[in-house]
């Protein structure tokens, strides 16, 4: 995308904003005309510069964001029905959605889940023998906090995050994608924050957020958001777009990681915590946190995924 990206900055804004408006909206019926009004486009040339920016068809990038939803949901949210993950991921009709999950993921929904429970079963109980999670009360944040012997976990902790304005510069791409790609776009980001005297503030923070599942997507299109936070009366254009994450409650998991270490350590927090946690998996974003520079190759990082109670 970054060719497109330098020729067409405004067409990049306006399909990030029908991103945003899908991904809010994700539970209910869309048609062409509402989304190439979000646009400020004619339908017409919605759907064709849609198609150039981003490689699929409006509905394409549509039904397989809510596919990858409804699997995330049905791996994680154990106590809800499929048909009842169809209908909140804009599955009107069941066999409509059957019929698409087993033509994207090439098996059932119902086999799906079991197949990955099986798998969950396992781990867990290799978890069991392997961790101990110890529940203590931390008084100063009134948060729920778990120890863990996870050589890479120093805890993780449980509490409401208040509502954020953040301004982004969106990336779509294979997991890990680009090295050179990631600073290009953060040191982009920086320099316009830097310019508005924007960072560095009291509340000032720096995220990158996830808006799919790498191990449920199939695809090399995997969005990802560099933010900053910014005051809500802050003025973006071009890539630079800007959007609020909402309050909720997250399960927050700080670590100190090389660069290497993040997949494992996203893959313990999904596989080996939460399973075990008594939460369920929120339909709200994901995201890593970064509270202090990186010192040489080591990172602090908290990953932030939101939960509710099962």
């Amino acid at each position: 995308m970054s060719e497109t990206r330098t020729l067409y900055p405004e067409y990049i804004s306006k399909i990030n904003k029908t991103f945003d408006y899908i991904e809010s909206n994700l539970d209910k019926p869309m048609t062409l005309e509402e989304l190439a009004s979000v646009a400020n486009f004619s339908k017409f040339h919605f759907n064709r510069i849609f198609q150039s920016i981003v490689g699929e068809k409006p509905f394409q990038f549509l039904l397989r964001v809510r596919l990858e939803k409804a699997a995330t949901l049905i791996l994680t949210n154990k106590n809800e029905s499929i048909s009842e993950i169809a209908y909140n991921c804009g599955f009107s009709d069941i066999s409509i959605f059957s019929r698409n999950f087993k033509s994207y993921f090439k098996i059932s929904a119902s086999q799906y889940r079991l197949n990955n429970s099986n798998l969950s079963q396992q781990d867990s109980n290799r978890h069991q023998i392997n961790e101990k999670l110890t529940q203590y009360i931390c008084p100063e944040l009134q948060t729920i906090k778990r120890r863990t012997n996870m050589e890479l976990n120093k805890g993780v902790e449980v509490k409401m995050l208040p509502k954020m304005t953040v301004a982004y510069i969106r990336n779509m791409g294979p997991w890990g994608g680009d090295k050179n790609e990631y600073k290009r776009l953060r040191n982009k980001l920086f320099s316009w924050a830097e310019a508005r005297d924007l960072i560095f503030g009291k509340d000032f923070k720096y995220l990158i957020l996830y808006h799919d599942d790498p191990k449920v997507a199939l695809s090399d299109k995997l969005r990802m958001s560099l933010c900053i936070t910014v005051p809500p009366e802050t003025k973006v254009s071009g890539e630079i777009g800007k959007m609020e994450i909402g309050a909720a409650r997250y399960a927050i998991a700080h670590f100190e990681l090389t660069s290497n270490d993040f997949q494992a350590a996203w893959e313990w927090l999904y596989g080996q915590w939460l399973p075990n946690s008594g939460y369920e998996l929120d339909d709200k974003p994901y995201f890593e946190t970064y509270p202090k520079a990186p010192n040489g190759e080591k990172f602090i990082v908290d990953f932030c995924i939101p939960i509710k109670l099962t």
